[in-house]
């Protein structure tokens, strides 16, 4: 079991929802944070709100700028030596169903939400090994382990991850590289509000599942709780989307034939 005083903590997406709150319960217990999205007036703001120390590094990022990955990687060695957690948290959602969806739009989804974050694995790995181990925490989803409707290439991109991260640590545990995929449900963040709808842009509109979803801070303390214990998978979620799981896994018929009753777009109903 791992403390997080005093380690480094590279956060993607950390400009809102769990990135952000992550930051926000980390900071409280002493760890020291490497801050990156996109947009860097939000990321000022949240190292401002947490005391604007050193142990607060902001690196903007764009996991679609894949070649800058490098040179990030060096940044942020050169101000803590060392980073002990990864948590590969930002992506981008989607809420439109297949055949209104343009090829654009799942490529961009799985740019972003796959190639993009394997890319940054990848570029931070040699360093973690060789100063002796790390951990990858990574934000899937429910949907990363069963597909559901109106989410198509956002569940395609969860599914990668899954599979990258598992080989990877079959491959590099012995080298101490640890996992922890987090599969949360609905959170009470703007990520349904921020999804691209079948043309790629953002749908603006909040799901109803997602309004009455789990709140953020408790869904980041069993996150964290997570990668403090090690462990290789997480469901972040209520007993409904818990159970969704395990029938897809144990019971895949049953799975189904709940699904096709479902909308989408509203609350789950059994």
């Amino acid at each position: 079991m791992q403390d997080f005083a005093g380690k480094v903590v590279w956060i993607t997406g950390a400009s809102s929802g769990i990135g952000k709150e992550a930051a926000i319960q980390l900071h409280r217990v002493g760890a020291k944070l490497i801050l990156s999205a996109r947009t860097t007036s939000a990321l000022e703001e949240l190292k401002a709100s947490l005391g604007n120390g050193d142990d607060i590094l902001i690196l903007p990022l764009d996991l679609a700028d894949t070649e800058s990955f490098p040179q990030s990687v060096l940044k942020a060695y050169n101000h803590f030596d060392k980073i002990d957690i990864v948590l590969n948290n930002a992506g981008i959602s989607q809420r439109s169903y297949v055949l209104e969806t343009d090829l654009s739009v799942d490529r961009k989804i799985m740019e972003v939400n796959y190639f993009g974050t394997i890319a940054l694995t990848k570029a931070i790995l040699p360093k973690m090994i060789e100063q002796g181990g790390g951990h990858f925490a990574v934000v899937s989803s429910v949907v990363g382990k069963f597909g559901f409707g109106v989410r198509s290439a956002y569940s395609a991109s969860k599914h990668a991850l899954h599979g990258f991260f598992e080989s990877l640590y079959i491959e590099l545990n012995h080298k101490g590289i640890g996992i922890t995929l987090i599969c949360p449900g609905p959170i009470q963040t703007n990520i349904s509000k921020n999804a691209l709808d079948g043309s790629g842009k953002p749908s603006g509109k909040m799901d109803e599942m997602q309004e009455k979803g789990m709140p953020v801070k408790k869904c980041v303390h069993i996150i964290l709780d997570a990668i403090k214990r090690e462990k290789r998978e997480v469901i972040v979620a209520g007993f409904k989307e818990k159970l969704g799981v395990k029938l897809k896994a144990w019971i895949p018929s049953l799975f189904f034939k709940i699904a096709l009753k479902q909308d989408p777009r509203g609350e789950v109903k059994f």
